[in-house]
């Protein structure tokens, strides 16, 4: 009994209450006690007491470790007394129980998970005068060991370096400095590293050579992730950095070149990628063998973190910001750059463009392609997949406008029409919104790998990756095959068409990808190409892709109490308020989500300024990733998937939908709830229509509105087909927004 008694007092010691941090401070200084000293009595590092008393930045302390500073700080307030009554007595306050979204754990050096402070409490406190005391210390450690790799072990949340001894110290560190001036490195999992560098190269140098950051590859024949630094402003000022952007570096994306930093770096053999020192800067020396010397810098008050994507994330203390981003390292990949950016790098990181060789005769590996992967050299797109102003169309005139004969247009949902009287005699507009729509249109989708090849009059496959010439305006709505061998009558005005962005019904031949074609044949109906681009060399490059963000999401999700095995209902109360039960990793939830869309964008990337004219090629052209065939084939499919599911959801039940964008689908029902129209029975959802859930392709409540919002909305502005799907979230229309 004894044994449980001390696992309660335990349990009740580990969230001891702790005063503000201003007021750790005032107590440690009143009797005299160092930083070291306090470190030393508890086992962790000088740094790590500095950070849990920066009245900025506060870091809690947790374990063991809680329990033997609040007995400190509990004694050291009987012997100095705040001004004003003081609240504080070192004992446990339910009210201040920590919450799952208190910031990390921080960490000892050196010490196991479980550390017995070095130095007796009491021996802090004895009320002995302060210089007999100091001198009975100096006999006493006075500070634990700075080894950089010293660290308990994190969180599996937020433990991104594995066992890997390289990359112990996790893939990133915020850089900030303390009150006293120290330069601190907030690592994931609560490390705090002493930064003894004084520039930023020698930072450089510190991080490669020390501080045991990175990430380890993610494929075989992959590169390991480089150590990431993000800098707050104090490291900002501390380093010579402005920690704001002028107007034109903003728009130039970068400092001049002619910055004394900028020059720091260059006389230190250092060099910066073409992009140059902007918020997301890569600092470099050239390969020696098989070693990589990179460092890349994220700078926050640069907007490296877009609020878009990443919320007010640049505005969290650096031990959150270091838990946030570690999260995400861990689950999606070290961030590249942007969201998008970082999207795009982890198609790249699963599928590496080589790989080493079979050893030749004389027993060496060389250099080869990876099969899987889209090989280290661009390819063209055919010339329908290519975009306006590609290389490619040069040729044709000035402003001539390409129609559907001539251009694939591929791209998602943006469709609305007018309520029925039938529907406006309900009281609620129900939004419905397919979790992370695009990466499960990725998922088992065949693409093409290589060049495309030009064929005249081919015969459809829907096993082909390609992009096809037909006529698809014969495909009748009214009815259609709903499964095999059976058949629908369907109201086809209250239907989109599946093969256009606006659901207009097309009315000759156009391209399409192949999943578009593929639906209108399963949907019962012939198809004859007039000619295609095919791409014979294809596989599914996009499953590992998917694999990890989806695994990804819904780690987090189930952190924030949304698992994936939830009955409706019950999944419907754990997505109500799931953002406030960690803001921080609601925002890697975001983040997750902006890494899918960002990432397919970017292999359709356009010009960027660059001083491009129409018909010369733009920077991003150079790189095997731009596929806009790949793009256009993900859309297609997820449109399809969606307007699969109307169309089951319509022939079962004979409602249909009144707006869509994109993932967003809005009915009319007689309830605030999608409980209130989706065909639920006995638990289970219709097969193939809608089902709720958190996985990527199943549906969430997006938000309800009034039926008399609809039409006041619409009548307001005089658009009786305004897309409603764009404002059904919070019902808050500022204009009448054109899609664009």
């Amino acid at each position: 009994m004894s044994e449980l008694f001390d696992a309660v007092d335990a349990l009740v010691a580990s969230r001891s209450s702790l005063p503000p941090a201003e007021e750790r401070k005032r107590l440690r200084t009143a009797h005299g006690l160092t930083l070291d000293e306090v470190a030393g009595a508890l086992g962790v590092r000088r740094a790590t007491v500095s950070a849990w008393e920066s009245a900025k930045k506060p870091v809690e302390p947790r374990g063991p470790e809680r329990e033997a500073y609040a007995r400190l700080l509990g004694q050291l307030a009987e012997l100095y007394p705040a001004p004003v009554p003081a609240t504080f007595t070192g004992a446990p306050a339910p009210a201040e129980v920590e919450t799952p979204s208190a910031g990390p754990a921080s960490e000892p050096a050196g010490a196991p998970a479980h550390v017995t402070p070095q130095v007796p409490v009491s021996d802090l406190v004895d009320p002995a005068p302060a210089v007999a005391r100091r001198a009975a210390s100096n006999a006493r450690p006075a500070s634990t060991s700075r080894r950089p790799g010293a660290r308990r072990a994190a969180p599996a949340a937020t433990s991104a370096g594995g066992t890997d001894p390289r990359f112990e110290n996790g893939p990133l560190a915020v850089v900030d400095v303390d009150d006293d001036g120290q330069v601190l490195a907030y690592c994931t999992g609560g490390l705090v590293l002493e930064v003894p560098a004084k520039s930023l190269p020698s930072l450089v140098e510190w991080t490669l050579k020390e501080a045991r950051l990175g990430q380890p590859k993610l494929a075989g024949p992959g590169k390991d992730a480089d150590p990431l630094l993000v800098l707050t402003e104090a490291a900002l000022e501390r380093y010579g950095l402005p920690t704001m952007l002028t107007e034109e570096e903003r728009l130039a994306g970068r400092l001049p070149e002619g910055h004394r930093v900028v020059k720091q770096l260059a006389r230190a053999e250092w060099k910066l990628t073409k992009r140059g020192f902007g918020p997301w800067a890569r600092i470099y020396r050239p390969a020696q063998g098989s070693e990589r010397a990179c460092v890349q810098l994220c700078i926050p008050s640069w907007n490296a973190l877009d609020t878009r994507h990443w919320g007010e994330a640049w505005k969290l203390p650096p031990a959150e910001l270091a838990r946030l981003l570690g999260v995400y390292a861990s689950r999606v990949m070290t961030p590249r750059g942007s969201t998008a950016v970082t999207g795009l790098e982890l198609m790249t990181a699963l599928h590496p463009a080589t790989r080493a060789s079979e050893p030749d005769a004389d027993g060496k590996r060389h250099s080869e392609h990876n099969p899987g992967s889209l090989g280290k050299d661009p390819v063209d797109p055919a010339p329908c997949e290519a975009p306006d102003g590609h290389p490619l169309l040069k040729d044709l005139p000035r402003f001539h406008v390409r129609g559907p004969a001539e251009k694939l247009f591929e791209e998602a949902y943006d469709w609305a029409r007018p309520m029925t009287d039938a529907e406006c005699t309900l009281r609620h507009l129900v939004g419905i919104d397919v979790n992370m729509a695009f990466a499960a249109g990725a998922n088992g989708l065949n693409v093409g790998l290589g060049a495309p090849a030009h064929v005249t009059n081919p015969v459809f496959d829907p096993k082909l990756p390609g992009s096809w010439l037909v006529d698809l305006s014969h495909v009748d709505l009214s009815r259609v095959k709903v499964g095999k061998d059976k058949w629908a009558d369907l109201e086809a005005s209250l239907l989109p068409s599946p093969f256009t962005p606006k659901g207009e019904r097309p009315e000759g031949p156009a391209w399409y990808a192949t999943p578009t074609v593929a639906y209108a044949v399963e949907l019962g109906y012939e198809v004859r190409p007039l000619e295609a681009w095919v791409r014979r060399e294809n596989g599914r490059y996009l499953d590992g892709w998917y694999n990890r963000l989806r695994d990804a999401y819904l780690a987090t999700m189930a952190d924030l109490g949304v698992d994936a095995d939830l009955a409706p209902a019950d999944f419907l109360a754990a997505m109500h308020g799931y953002k406030t039960r960690d803001p921080e990793l609601a925002i890697v939830t975001t983040a997750i989500k902006a890494t899918v869309k960002g990432g397919l964008g970017k292999l359709r990337e356009r010009p960027r300024g660059e001083g491009w004219r129409p018909g010369e090629p733009w920077r991003a052209l150079s790189r095997p990733t731009w596929r806009p065939d790949i793009r256009a084939a993900v859309i297609s499919r997820t449109r399809i998937n969606l307007h699969r599911k109307i169309v089951k959801h319509a022939a079962f039940t004979g409602q249909y939908p009144i707006a869509i964008l994109s993932d967003c689908v809005v009915y009319a029902a007689g309830g605030p709830s999608p409980l209130d129209f989706l065909p639920y029975r006995d638990g289970k959802p219709l097969p193939g229509g809608f089902k709720l859930g958190i996985n990527p392709g199943l549906i969430k409540h997006e938000g309800t509105q009034d039926v008399l919002w609809g039409e006041e909305v619409r009548e307001r502005f005089n658009a009786p087909e305004l897309n409603l799907a764009r404002y059904i979230k919070d019902g808050t229309v500022t204009d009448v927004d054109n899609g664009e």
